[in-house]
């Protein structure tokens, strides 16, 4: 069950542990807009000496399967769903979500330069910080400082909420209590 939402008059595609995507739902590909607001976001990060890269974008509901599988070889399914998302809930399945490393191949994370940039900088590109700290209990997932999603400018600057990021279940009062 495909949920979306109305901000202005664009339609937000909300998936989560409650709003999932069909297996045949299929981009094939990174969304172009988010490609197109990564580019500007990068050179304005090389401009301040920080280097980026995507490291995990668009993945298919069959991928979402196979990471699946290799999770639960060295880990139990209860811990998997706090920081793996289902086939069918992954935001990358949708091309509109990209995790970043640095160009040393780590993960950004929240004391690392790059990520200060990224937290304070992502929105003005159209990006937000899609699981923040201190919201697990609202989002269902741990902490992800380098899970960023695509929503477009003007609604990244609303759930950028002047550095206190809301999560889009926040913003659009969604209960995503149904783990």
């Amino acid at each position: 069950m495909k949920k979306y939402v109305k901000f202005n008059k664009e339609k937000i595609l909300i998936v989560n542990k409650n709003y999932r995507l069909s297996r045949f739902f299929n981009p094939r590909k990174l969304n172009k807009e988010l490609l197109k607001q990564y580019d500007v976001m990068w050179q304005a990060a090389q401009k301040d000496k920080i280097n980026l890269n995507i490291v995990s974008g668009y993945r298919s509901y069959k991928y979402q399967q196979k990471l699946l599988k290799e999770y639960l070889r060295v880990d139990n399914v209860e811990n998997v769903k706090k920081y793996l998302a289902m086939p069918g809930h992954s935001e990358h399945q949708t091309g509109l979500a990209i995790d970043l490393i640095n160009t040393e191949s780590k993960l950004i994370k929240k004391y690392r330069k790059e990520y200060k940039w990224l937290y304070n900088n992502t929105y003005k590109y159209g990006f937000i910080l899609r699981y923040p700290k201190g919201k697990e209990n609202i989002t269902g997932y741990k902490y992800e400082p380098w899970h960023f999603r695509y929503v477009g400018k003007n609604l990244a600057k609303e759930l950028y909420n002047s550095g206190d990021y809301l999560t889009l279940e926040e913003y659009f009062h969604l209960n995503n209590k149904k783990r």
